[in-house]
């Protein structure tokens, strides 16, 4: 547990969060003229957080080939995409050449890096949708202008997203976006 109060929460505490969330307004539809750029979390975005470690120490994940669907819809509305991973590991790079996605691995600093490569393509912040779900994406979440967090995403990234889908992660969260999202 941590000593930091304000990133302690009762399991009661998620349930009563989630049940509400109905009922907020987290369910803003974006308008696609608005975004240049949609960043995705690798594990718990893409993946449902969970990896199957092989004896020879190979990792595996599972992914939703909806997801797959939903970036090839979103390519055609003319909307660069980017996979921003803490992680370096090679199932994140043959992920992003199946979808034909631009991969940026091992990164420990989520904003540093979003940023700098906006930066180079001339891209605002303000017009970068970004879809995380863990406290590692929390301050890279605050920069954009389109945070998104699957359903079972952390508190805290729940709390400050715009949009949290009802897809959990690794369930089809690009595809509802590309269907009931983006306008």
């Amino acid at each position: 547990m941590s000593n930091n109060p304000s990133l302690t929460f009762s399991r009661i505490e998620i349930i009563f969060q989630k049940f509400f969330l109905f009922f907020q307004d987290k369910s803003q539809r974006i308008n696609r003229g608005d975004i240049a750029l949609i960043v995705y979390d690798f594990d718990g975005v893409m993946t449902d957080n969970r990896a199957l470690q092989l004896q020879d120490g190979t990792e595996a994940v599972f992914v939703n080939r909806g997801d797959g669907y939903g970036v090839s819809q979103i390519k055609k509305m003319g909307i660069k995409q980017l996979i921003l991973s803490t992680e370096t590991n090679t199932v994140v790079a043959a992920r992003g050449k199946k979808l034909n996605i631009e991969v940026i691995q091992g990164s420990s600093d989520k904003k540093t890096a979003l940023t700098a490569y906006c930066g180079e393509l001339n891209i605002d912040l303000a017009n970068v949708l970004y879809v995380g779900n863990d406290l590692n994406d929390l301050q890279v979440m605050q920069v954009v202008g389109f945070p998104v967090a699957p359903l079972d995403a952390h508190p805290l990234i729940i709390k400050i997203a715009k949009h949290v889908t009802m897809a959990k992660g690794g369930c089809g969260v690009i595809k509802e976006l590309s269907e009931n999202v983006i306008i």
